[in-house]
């Protein structure tokens, strides 16, 4: 499994060095970029878990970073990096989209425990789970238990939409109409076949079955527990 990516954006070389050699104890995996048109590039051409912000940059300053980067990720935790006199700019840079701040001078365990509950909150957002059933939203990955499923891409959409909707009884209409889109022509018993094909992979050989059925309604997926 690869660890988490953070781009450290610090103009101060001598406390990005820190930052990093602190990161990469921790195991996370770390790049350094000493202004904000750096920044702008390597966020440009990575996906980053996590980015450190400083606020003062050369070039670009890190709230026109912010900015730029909010337009197109709106899912990124971003901290702040700030100096202790940057009020207005904290308060400029939550209402951009930051996560959180931290004051310089600060202490790296506070640092580290920030990262950890982020990181931690941003995988819970990227996850759908159910009981043993898990998604992986950023890989398409799917397990249950330690068996992985592997799905065609019209399974996927379905699972999908009813583990955002678990314990809520949906129609065949509201499927057809959200898996497989306004346009569609065909048949409502279609949505019947694709359950059956669900079953197949996700239900069957498990004692506890995920997928029901509501005669006269629709489906739902509901967790037992």
């Amino acid at each position: 499994m690869s660890q988490p990516a953070i781009l450290i954006v610090e103009d101060e070389k001598k406390l990005s060095r820190v930052l990093q050699l602190e990161l990469e104890y921790e195991s996370y995996d770390t790049q350094i970029a000493n202004n904000g048109k750096e920044a702008l590039l390597l966020l440009e051409n990575k996906q980053w878990d996590l980015v450190l912000l400083d606020i003062m940059l050369p070039e670009v300053s890190g709230l026109e970073v912010l900015r730029k980067l909010r337009r197109t990720d709106q899912q990124t935790p971003i901290i702040l990096l700030t100096a202790r006199d940057q009020i207005h700019d904290k308060v400029s840079g939550l209402d951009l989209g930051a996560n959180d701040y931290v004051t310089k001078p600060f202490q790296i365990e506070e640092l580290l425990a920030r990262v950890r509950v982020h990181l931690r909150q941003q995988k819970d957002r990227n996850e759908l789970i159910i009981g043993d059933l898990r998604v992986d939203l950023n890989t398409r990955q799917i397990t249950r238990s330690t068996t992985e499923i592997v799905l065609t891409p019209r399974e996927y959409d379905l699972l999908i939409y009813l583990l955002q909707n678990k314990s809520i009884v949906l129609t065949r209409e509201q499927l057809i109409e959200k898996v497989w889109g306004y346009g569609y022509l065909g048949d409502t018993n279609v949505v019947d076949v694709y359950i059956r094909y669900l079953r197949q992979k996700i239900d069957k050989g498990f004692n506890e079955k995920y997928i029901q059925t509501i005669r006269g309604v629709g489906y739902m997926i509901k967790d037992h527990n």
